[in-house]
């Protein structure tokens, strides 16, 4: 979606300003104010005379001055600032709209002359700026004496500085291999010899010329052209004065002559959209997660229990910011169980009424709830909390709107100059160029600023499928096939592998998760052995395949029985996380209540059979939020979760509640008994007891935990009860069983048939296992029995 940036109070309005015109003057009149003229606390001793001398003008060479003020100069420190020449050092300095520009140095002050377009010049004698003065490496230092409309600023020349991009920043950015690469591109909080400012950088290889724009020169960015930085493509400059909080944007004259305004795309803070700038960030947030931390470091997801409760923050409690957000939902995670968060995206992005899948901010969290150090508060309230966080993200493809990547520098950049393999066919959107270097690096090192400037735990990779695929979602003629003739998009399945092993090397304890639909082989596989190298994926075929059954009506289950039994047959060929995602309760699919049969009773007791079955499957689980407490209604992006059918006064409160009550007790006892997770990929800890009674809509397994201890789990889904119900079992004779879960309790909203009495175990062979007992199954329920 296209976005509209509103005028800002500052900003010259009706196009481009030119030096002379109405809206330029009034915006650099405003500029004049801003911190970028504010004085060093430590200005230079004044030699005698104190006034302004005049100096002999140093001109540049023809030509010049019209590539500096036209916007096109590939290096413009090669003009401005001070240079030796023969005869003293020639100063040039670009202030547009200045009555009078002085160079205050410890010899003395020294007028310049205005060469044209707001460039003015001057020679001063070498004793002004002696060479032998300075350390290696030091630039000359000298203060300007800037006059507008009558009042003079002290300001300090940013020209004078060094490139802020070290020769080891641009080697790792040529390779690729930039890791921390929001350290370097961006916008930068520095002080340069003394000089407390931004250093912009950004990367635009196509670029004719690079100038930032932004609060500081009254968005006309005439007096601040960027350098290039050689081969690398890269465009540098420091801007004295500029501090935290200044919005800004980089103004990119094309190869075909266009002038564009771009947001920064390694920006960490953003505007509050609809408004599109950048922002200059500076974290100060003091972390207190050490502890879990360091107990992540030495686990894996594998070998721990993982239940995630998805959820989408602006919408979970409307209105919330980053830091009320805090105060509530580790309290109602934690109370619930829930190990883990997973969030929709929290990147930026431009269309407030979206689940936030079109990023345009990619190192930036969402403005609309707060600043960065309040996302950061949120991630470290919920550590502290015991829950982790797992954050969506979405390199898959990025929107087409005009102030961000797409096109970034006139021509084709982050996304391929093949449209056929540039347009996303689903979305309209573009793909990333994962076979460019730069490119790739850009999304590796996204990943890894996530995890560590945010501290979080996880990153679900959205849409890996219409990566792998260069068909995908194309028909015909319409892509284009790879080097060896086939449709597999080898450039992505680098980039993946990369990204995975990349971020397990430097984030011990991080896991990353790949929802991807197809039957790529080895997406969970590690990296040396050929696969993706993912830690989970989720199991797409068990939700399609698990919904459809449960959304028959009870007479036609067994007509569909193997929908249930299909997952077990592939559970093993990844490491699977089992997911009822946003996907499943929006467009017209229903939410999870409304998808079962029957009256209102038998729909939230299919719901608590299913999801006992779901938690008691092989595999981590994922719930939706608004799901946990059966809300009847599809999600809204605007009103979020039905928090009102909890309310006391509400007739049917307590049948919600009860759903709610179940997914407590569920998270607890799963939690609880390592049977459910500790063996999730390890085809020795399931094996079924009946998976076959078709007929009687009925399915029970046992799961073994790494010490061989059992828990069943017995499905009763059909609507009727059965008594002295036989089931075969995995110990020895004389062992007694206990009913440590039933879906159709009471406190549930259920019927209250439960066996409240020890199982015991008899030498009946059933079920192909030599002992047995007999149970009552309550009416579309589950039960979990554990050994006495």
């Amino acid at each position: 979606m296209k976005q509209f940036e509103p005028p800002r109070p500052n900003a010259p309005k009706g196009g481009r300003s030119t030096p002379g015109s109405a809206a330029f003057a009034a915006a650099s009149a405003s500029a004049s104010a801003t911190a970028l003229l504010q004085p060093r606390p430590d200005p230079l001793p004044v030699a005698a005379p104190p006034g302004p001398l005049p100096v002999p003008a140093a001109p540049p060479a023809p030509g010049e001055t019209e590539r500096l003020v036209g916007g096109w100069h590939h290096d413009p420190h090669g003009l401005l600032g001070a240079h030796p020449v023969p005869g003293g050092t020639a100063i040039r300095v670009l202030r547009p709209l200045a009555e009078q520009v002085v160079v205050e140095t410890a010899a003395g002050r020294y007028l310049l002359s205005h060469h044209q377009d707001g460039l003015f010049t001057g020679l001063l004698p070498t004793t002004a700026l002696p060479k032998t003065a300075l350390p290696t490496g030091a630039s000359p230092d000298y203060r300007l004496r800037v006059t507008y409309e009558g009042r003079e600023h002290l300001q300090d020349d940013g020209y004078r500085a060094l490139p802020t991009l070290t020769a080891d920043d641009l080697h790792l950015i040529g390779e690729g291999r930039h890791e921390q690469l929001w350290k370097a591109l961006g916008s930068q909080l520095r002080t340069v010899d003394g000089v407390a400012g931004t250093g912009f950088a950004v990367w635009a290889p196509n670029a004719s010329g690079v100038r930032v724009v932004g609060d500081f020169n009254g968005w006309n960015g005439l007096a601040h052209p960027m350098r290039s930085l050689g081969a690398s493509g890269v465009w540098e400059l420091f801007v004295p004065g500029v501090g935290e909080g200044t919005r800004y944007k980089y103004e990119i004259a094309t190869r075909d002559g266009r002038i564009l305004q771009k947001a920064d795309p390694l920006a960490r803070a953003c505007e509050v959209p609809p408004a599109t700038a950048s922002v200059v960030e500076r974290s100060t947030h003091t972390w207190h997660d050490a502890d879990w931390l360091a107990a992540r470091s030495g686990h894996s997801a594998h070998d721990r229990p993982m239940s995630v409760y998805e959820l989408h923050l602006a919408s979970w409690r409307p209105g919330l910011t980053y830091r009320e957000l805090a105060v509530e939902l580790p309290a109602y995670v934690q109370d619930l169980g829930f190990t883990h968060v997973e969030l929709m995206p929290i990147m930026e992005h431009p269309f407030g009424g979206s689940w936030g899948y079109q990023v345009t901010g990619f190192y930036a969290p969402t403005s609309r709830l707060g600043s960065p150090d309040d996302f950061r508060h949120l991630v470290d309230t919920l550590h502290q909390h015991g829950i982790g966080v797992i954050v969506d993200w979405v390199p898959a493809h990025f929107p087409k709107d005009d102030f961000a990547l797409a096109r970034f520098d006139g021509a084709p950049l982050y996304e391929p100059a093949d449209p056929r393999r540039a347009e996303h066919p689903d979305w309209g959107t573009l793909e990333f160029d994962y076979g460019r270097t730069e490119v790739r690096n850009f999304l590796v090192a996204n990943a890894v600023y996530w995890a560590e400037e945010f501290h979080v735990d996880g990153l679900r990779v959205d849409a890996v499928a219409s990566m792998l695929y260069l068909d995908y979602s194309r028909e015909g003629g319409d892509w284009t096939p790879n080097e060896h003739g086939g449709r597999e998009n080898w450039d992505a399945v680098r980039f993946l592998q990369e990204m995975n092993a990349t971020v397990y090397r430097r984030c011990p304890g991080v896991v990353t998760i790949a929802e991807e639909s197809t039957a790529w082989a080895g997406v969970t596989r590690p990296t040396d052995h050929g696969g993706l190298g993912f830690g989970l994926k989720w199991n797409m075929g068990w939700m399609h395949d698990s919904l459809e059954y449960i959304q028959h009506e009870p007479v036609h289950r067994k007509y569909h029985h193997d929908e249930m039994t299909f997952s077990m047959v592939y559970a093993y060929s990844e490491n699977y996380l089992l997911p009822i995602s946003h996907d499943e309760v929006v467009h017209g699919k229903r939410s999870l209540v409304s998808k079962m049969p029957g009256d209102w009773w038998q729909q939230r007791a299919n719901v608590r059979a299913y999801l006992a079955f779901m938690w008691a499957h092989p595999g981590k689980q994922l719930l939706f939020m608004g799901q946990e407490f059966a809300q009847g209604a599809e999600w809204d992006h605007d009103t979020g979760p039905q928090w009102w059918v909890l309310a006391e006064d509400w007739p049917a409160a307590a049948d919600h509640r009860g759903v709610q009550e179940l997914v407590r007790d569920l998270n607890r006892l799963y939690t609880d008994s390592p049977a459910l997770w500790q063996r999730d990929n390890d085809p020795a800890g399931f094996s079924w007891l009946d998976g076959g009674a078709a007929e009687d809509n009925l399915f029970s397994f046992v799961r073994h935990d790494a010490e061989g201890r059992p828990l069943i789990s017995v499905s009763n889904l059909s609507p009727v009860v059965r008594h002295d119900y036989r089931i075969g079992l995995p110990d020895t004779e004389g062992t007694r069983w206990l009913e440590v879960l039933n879906t159709d309790a009471e406190g549930y909203g259920g019927s209250g048939i439960t066996n409240p009495d020890p199982l015991k175990a008899d030498a009946t062979p059933w079920n192909g296992r030599p002992i047995s007992t007999e149970l009552t199954l309550p009416p579309l329920a589950t039960l979990w029995l554990a050994p006495a």
